[in-house]
């Protein structure tokens, strides 16, 4: 459906907001869309988690931004993150320029909004703004009122148990 390019948001403090996003990115793939993955506030690598690898693999263009989040880098001040991810951000939109991509990804970009890092509304004239045929997924906890009101699909992630309360930890082929 031409023109028809709509915003999913994946929020909440449980278990899957990127696993659905690469889920739907690797469908996309395969129904020959364009994808560009941009990651946010997380360092994949550091943690074995390597769907970008995955997505990499199958034709995405995966862009990986702002990986040392000042909570767990206390040598990263606010200030210069804040930077580093309008940085990354206004990269996102220039990659965007160059290539028409069926759909992009955003993940965990909810939160550098939620921590004040990029402002709320950069990312609402983002959405109001964007090439009408392009798929959007934002990720990430805490997102806003005002960009779920802009958004169509909203789906609130909510941890009720989890395998990592009794010491299982990412597996291969499962979480990564």
């Amino acid at each position: 459906m031409e023109g028809l390019g709509l915003v999913h948001l994946y929020t909440g403090n449980g278990k899957g907001k990127t696993t659905a996003a690469v889920g739907l990115a690797v469908r996309a793939i395969s129904q020959g869309f364009r994808v560009c993955y941009a990651i946010f506030n997380k360092n994949p690598e550091k943690y074995g988690i390597n769907e970008t690898h995955t997505l990499d693999k199958l034709g995405a263009k995966v862009m990986q931004f702002t990986q040392e989040h000042p909570s767990f880098n206390k040598e990263t001040t606010i200030e210069e993150y804040s930077k580093k991810t309008l940085h990354a951000f206004e990269a996102v939109l220039s990659e965007m320029r160059i290539t028409a991509y069926d759909l992009l990804v955003m993940d965990e970009l909810l939160i550098s909004v939620r921590d004040g890092f990029i402002d709320e509304q950069i990312v609402l004239d983002f959405i109001a703004n964007k090439p009408k045929d392009l798929e959007l997924v934002l990720t990430g906890r805490g997102a806003t009122e005002n960009l779920k009101l802009a958004s169509n699909y909203v789906n609130e992630i909510i941890a009720v148990k989890h395998p990592m309360e009794k010491g299982v930890f990412g597996r291969k082929g499962i979480e990564f």
